[in-house]
């Protein structure tokens, strides 16, 4: 994260660079329930790896990590 918006991640083994402008994503968007209250949150971005392959992908945010939610071609 860089001003709490996010810049890179690891993922399946590969280092991941955000090549978009982030949109953050509100509890409505997810087909799960929230379990436990506390304002589940994410973020949908596109993110690039080393070999210039690109993904969209759908990640929140759980107490202690990240979540990659969905990954899309």
């Amino acid at each position: 994260m860089v001003d709490d918006i996010p810049a890179r991640m690891f993922y399946a083994g590969r280092r991941w660079r955000v090549s978009d402008m982030p949109t953050r994503l509100r509890e409505s968007v997810w087909a799960a329930p929230l379990h436990g209250g506390g304002g589940l949150y994410g973020w949908r971005f596109q993110a690039t790896d080393e070999d210039g392959g690109s993904f969209v992908f759908d990640v929140f945010r759980t107490e202690s990590d990240w979540h990659v939610h969905r990954a899309y071609t």
